[in-house]
């Protein structure tokens, strides 16, 4: 360690054999970059093609203070020596300093590195502590460069590795990298702003698995009192999604745990389709037990609100950069998807006021529900500014899905616990029987609205957990029905 605290590396040349070094390693991945960076965490085997560039991102990752570890095997050919990997680290006057940073050239790009600190790796025969050494295959001469890095620092760090050639006559390189953080089964294929997010996750399987259940079980009661209206059957669907999604995620997270590949597969479909779709479907689901007592499964205005909610995670896949972006809602993308679930809070505030218009009786249940679900909408967009300016970028990761998880948690929990069948639920919402909506729906146009009953609350159908109301069981609510005559 520097006296300075500049962190430093340590340069291990390795004298094994490639064929022994790297026995048993990952699976071959070919990447075809031409004139962008190549964007990934764990570098099984890859191939950088032909590039004009002299300077190009390779990946980056987060060491811990004294346990962070690189191993590499670089080959390329050695008509196009002589290439460098460099090593940035987080402080301003680093990688900062140098990405996108159009008015610096390759040679200034590769000035604010400190040789001293082992932080440039020369891809040749003439720099020991690179382990290159020249392969004849063809007609044409490889260099092949084995070795490691080990990283001290006062912190945890985030390190970006890129590779560079500057005056040169572009890039090409096949390279295979393993960064690693001790040996523990849940830190070391896991950069640091990672660690907890496979525990985390699995905590939180268990328990959206148990309120599903238990939402099933609901369902299940109100369904025999024929009050399983569609917005309960959304919320069951967005929790049961939600159990999917993490499902999904654990199984990425466990083998990415294992080899420090993981199936990306599993990973996008959880992350980029499964969460999204879980949570505009709870955004549903909200929306529509706001503006459906009325009209219990009627919401028109609803899809088009809905339909935008994807829209900034399609951007962020399109546009994503790790080189800047280290989650989600660190990202124009992210400030986007924060915008929509305020216009969200928007169309929320409005269907409220048209129920209480339509049935002030139910104000007692209305009041708790727009305050809990205030708080639920706001929730995310105030995470995302509190991890963005007052959360260390090392740690942002696995504070950030924590506490999403527990607002996505809040959610299902609040609306299970004033939706429950019980006797002792005073605020219970439902009063219109699924059986009444077809004869209430079929009055003349433009009284459907207006002729459903009005009743504060639909309880009574609960004088126990197991004993029915048989009085409302059979009973019918008149309604009024103007008649007319034809002449």
């Amino acid at each position: 360690r520097h006296s300075s605290g500049v962190p430093i590396l340590r340069g291990i040349f390795s004298p094994l054999p490639l064929d022994t070094l790297f026995q048993g390693t990952r699976g071959r991945v070919k990447v075809t970059i031409q004139t962008q960076p190549l964007y990934t965490y764990s570098i099984p085997f890859c191939y950088l093609p032909f590039s004009p560039q002299d300077w190009v991102f390779l990946t980056r990752f987060c060491f811990l203070t004294d346990f962070g570890r690189l191993n590499f095997k670089f080959r390329y050919p050695k008509s196009r020596c002589c290439q460098n990997i460099l090593l940035y680290f987080d402080e301003s006057s680093q990688w900062p300093a140098v990405y996108k940073r159009p008015d610096k050239d390759c040679y200034l790009k590769e000035s604010v590195l400190r040789p001293e600190n082992n932080q440039v790796i020369n891809l040749t025969t003439r720099y020991t502590w690179s382990g290159c050494m020249v392969e004849g295959e063809g007609n044409e001469e490889m260099l092949s460069c084995v070795g490691g890095r080990s990283f001290r620092s006062v912190r945890e760090r985030w390190w970006y590795i890129a590779l560079s050639k500057c005056g040169g006559d572009g890039l090409q390189l096949e390279y295979e990298m393993t960064l690693t953080n001790g040996q523990s089964f849940w830190t070391q294929h896991f950069s640091a702003d990672e660690f907890g997010i496979l525990e985390t996750d699995i905590t939180f399987l268990v328990i959206f698995a148990l309120v599903f259940t238990l939402s099933c079980y609901f369902a299940y009661n109100l369904k025999g009192r024929q009050l399983l209206h569609t917005t309960y059957k959304m919320f069951m669907t967005a929790a049961g999604v939600e159990v999917l999604s993490l499902l999904f995620f654990c199984i990425y997270w466990g083998l990415y745990a294992r080899d420090g590949v993981g199936n990306g597969s599993l990973k996008i479909l959880g992350e980029k389709n499964t969460e999204c779709f879980a949570s505009f479907h709870l955004s549903s689901l909200t929306d529509c037990a706001m503006v459906g007592f009325k009209t219990i499964s009627h919401t028109d205005g609803l899809p088009r609100v809905i339909s935008l909610f994807p829209l900034p995670l399609r951007v962020c896949l399109q546009f994503f950069d790790p080189g800047e972006v280290l989650y989600a809602y660190d990202s124009p993308a992210g400030y986007g998807l924060m915008g929509l679930q305020l216009l969200a809070y928007v169309w929320f505030c409005y269907a409220v006021l048209v129920s209480l218009k339509h049935y002030p009786e139910k104000q007692p249940f209305y009041i708790p529900f727009f305050t809990a679900y205030t708080l639920w909408f706001f929730a995310v967009p105030v995470m995302a500014l509190i991890a963005n300016f007052g959360i260390s970028r090392w740690a942002r990761e696995k504070i950030v899905n924590g506490i999403q998880l527990g607002i996505h948690l809040y959610a299902h929990v609040v609306f299970l616990a004033i939706t429950r069948p019980s006797a002792a639920n005073k605020n219970f919402p439902y009063h219109v029987r699924t059986s009444q909506i077809g004869i209430l729906l079929s009055s003349p146009k433009g009284m459907g609205a207006e002729s459903f009953p009005h009743h504060a609350y639909g309880n009574s159908s609960f004088l126990g957990d197991s004993q029915p109301n048989f009085t409302e069981l059979f009973s019918i609510h008149t309604v009024s029905i103007r008649c007319y005559r034809w002449e």
